[in-house]
């Protein structure tokens, strides 16, 4: 089981932080008391700027879930055609040996979904088997890669292809004026990822061949449901973020990933490059404490979520994305590539290039 090809794709709408504050001033300017409690917590995400589904002008007409969902499957199916694309063509592959789809997203919802629609837009396989996965959020891009490794274990012949589309910017509820989404809204942002995986009867260019899938974890942690989340109501998806995701993360990651490297006779020390989810500064700082790592093994992650925010799922497969293409570690290094979400859990995928 190989990862072939990672692709990412952006709305072409990019503002800095402090664009994304003034527009929100204003968009908030009827019902927030102070402006400055906003711009604070917006400028201590590590967020220098942010992709957008759409020209921030545009938001206010969004006065309704269902506006906001129109949209969302709008540029969902542009961004996730235009990710699946690029990955392919990285690949040498064309659109008919595309034997899987499997799709993550935690930002909209549709029916027919959205790798439905894409079957039919891209002229994909009439026989692509589809799977469509809701709610895992951040965590559902390291489940993503765990869950199409097991499809390609299973069809070693076959190519599979995973997408993520995160628009987060369309679930802002201007009426919520909480922490939490004061915090969502400077720490969020749009954009899509693509992962095309190989069995290991697939010939492919030795150019080609990326990390290996070795071997994969999942880890639930029980009573933990309220940490993180949507509260969906009639208005749409309303954040639910604890302040105690990071103790979450250091009372419980490193003893999990210590338990399922040494399963496969390894430790800590043996990584060689580590893949980890964006999910906000106290988050790496907590991912960081919990492993013993120092700010350079997560130098990738931190400059990810400095360019683009927190893509939700989409996050750690921009840092494989990163890696993949651009500071690709020698053949035979061990990566640990992981992210946590609601559940709470956190799920684990070792590679080797």
């Amino acid at each position: 089981m190989r990862i072939v090809s990672t692709a990412a794709a952006f709305p072409p709408y990019y503002y800095s932080q402090q664009q994304v504050v003034e527009t929100l001033k204003e968009y908030w300017a009827a019902s927030m008391d102070n402006p400055a409690v906003m711009e604070r917590l917006h400028l201590r995400t590590g967020v220098e700027g942010r992709y957008f589904a759409l020209p921030l002008e545009e938001y206010k007409a969004l006065d309704t879930w269902g506006k906001a969902n129109d949209a969302w499957i709008a540029v969902a199916e542009k961004l996730g055609e235009q990710a699946v694309d690029v990955a392919l063509r990285a690949a040498g592959l064309a659109r008919d040996q595309v034997r899987a789809l499997f799709f993550v997203s935690v930002t909209g919802v549709a029916s027919p979904s959205v790798d439905a629609r894409l079957v039919g837009r891209m002229g994909l396989p009439r026989n692509t088997k589809r799977v469509p996965v809701f709610g895992l959020g951040c965590v559902a891009g390291a489940a993503g890669i765990a869950r199409v490794a097991d499809y390609v274990r299973a069809f070693p012949d076959q190519v599979a292809v995973l997408l993520s589309v995160e628009l987060c910017s369309l679930t802002w509820q201007r009426e919520d004026q909480s922490v939490a989404n004061l915090i969502a809204s400077g720490l969020f942002a749009d954009g899509a990822a693509a992962v095309v995986m190989a069995g290991s009867a697939v010939p492919m260019a030795d150019e080609l061949r990326g990390p290996e899938v070795l071997a994969t974890e999942s880890a639930f942690y029980p009573d933990t449901h309220d940490v993180m989340g949507w509260a969906i109501g009639e208005k749409g998806f309303r954040i639910v973020l604890s302040p105690e995701v990071p103790e979450v993360v250091r009372n419980n990651l490193g003893r999990d990933v210590d338990a399922f490297l040494a399963a496969q006779g390894l430790k800590r020390s043996d990584i060689g490059c580590w893949l980890m989810h964006t999910g906000g500064p106290k988050v790496l700082e907590a991912t960081a404490q919990a492993l013993g790592l120092s700010d350079d093994a997560l130098a990738v992650s931190w400059e990810c979520l400095k360019r683009m925010g927190n893509l939700s799922s989409a996050s750690v497969l921009m840092v494989l994305d990163e890696v993949r293409r651009n500071r690709r570690p020698p053949p035979g290094t061990y990566s640990l590539l992981a992210a946590m979400g609601p559940g709470f859990c956190a799920e684990l995928v070792l590679l080797r290039w």
